[in-house]
């Protein structure tokens, strides 16, 4: 019989020797699936931005995610290609990739890098934040029906049986981008949510997928802020999560015209702003 062939191993997960305690004993050594953490520095015209903690794989996607909630681009056409650095020790591991952009594209990279740095040690706050964020992103107009109730409350479990790192190691966030009718597109999941945004809407540009405006984001922790900043540069019209919104993300949310979905879990849900796009919703 030939060789079973061997299969390739998650680049996504990492595997440790623990000592299981249960019940007050402390049992036999084991092996226990971790969820890698690397950085990924990413570059713009061979001019570091930006240094993210991630999960490693589908890093062009988090690099196009990350551009486009920074307002540095705004589709596929902006972009002419992202490749990892080949040079030095940062080539050896992976962990840099360039951006280069369609010469049209106009950027101030010292402009980007403060509000990077600003927006990462809550430099903005509050109206400040909205405003700035409305001065890239314009809020959505279009508000018609975009997907019934009952397909709302399948999200979860759908986004959950896609989710196969999460299953070996329980430490990575999810998003998925779905279709009005519900169904999954694009499932991402990193060690931090908002890559895992960045990712889901990278890959919906290598796919040509853009606007987004009848399509659901569905995330498997809170809705921030930053969640539906990134979304609405996605044009995304309508976002769920499992768990809690952020006082700021219902206040974005209703400004920037989001349909803002919370707690989904089994069979109930909240709606927070713009309830118009969910049928049987409306009276």
């Amino acid at each position: 019989m030939p060789a079973a062939e061997e299969q390739p191993a998650d680049p996504r997960a990492a595997t440790t020797r623990i000592l299981r305690w249960k019940q007050g004993l402390l049992g036999q050594a084991a092996n226990d699936s971790l969820a890698r953490e690397e950085p990924l520095e990413i570059r713009v015209k061979g001019e570091s931005v930006a240094v993210t903690m991630r999960t490693p794989g589908h890093d062009e996607e988090l690099a196009l995610g990350f551009l486009l909630s920074e307002g540095v681009i705004a589709g596929p056409s902006d972009v002419l290609e992202v490749a990892p650095c080949q040079q030095g020790e940062a080539g050896l591991h992976g962990n840099v990739l360039n951006v280069f952009l369609a010469p049209k594209v106009v950027i101030d990279l010292a402009k980007l890098r403060r509000n990077v740095y600003a927006s990462s040690s809550c430099g903005l706050c509050g109206k400040a934040s909205i405003e700035s964020v409305h001065g890239h992103f314009e809020p959505l107009a279009k508000r018609e029906p975009v997907i019934a109730a009952e397909s709302i409350l399948q999200l979860p479990d759908k986004l959950r049986a896609g989710q196969e790192t999460f299953e070996k190691t329980g430490g990575l966030h999810a998003a998925g981008l779905f279709d009005a009718a519900g169904n999954l597109l694009t499932l991402r999941e990193d060690v931090g949510r908002h890559n895992a945004v960045d990712k889901a809407l990278g890959r919906s540009m290598l796919d040509d997928a853009f606007p987004l405006e009848n399509h659901l984001l569905m995330v498997s922790g809170r809705a921030s802020f930053e969640i539906m900043q990134k979304a609405l540069a996605g044009r995304v019209g309508v976002i769920c999560a499992v768990s809690a919104p952020s006082s700021l993300a219902v206040e974005f949310a209703q400004d920037s015209g989001q349909t803002l979905v919370g707690f989904l879990r089994g069979d109930t849900f909240n709606v927070y702003t713009h309830p118009e796009r969910i049928t049987r919703l409306v009276s």
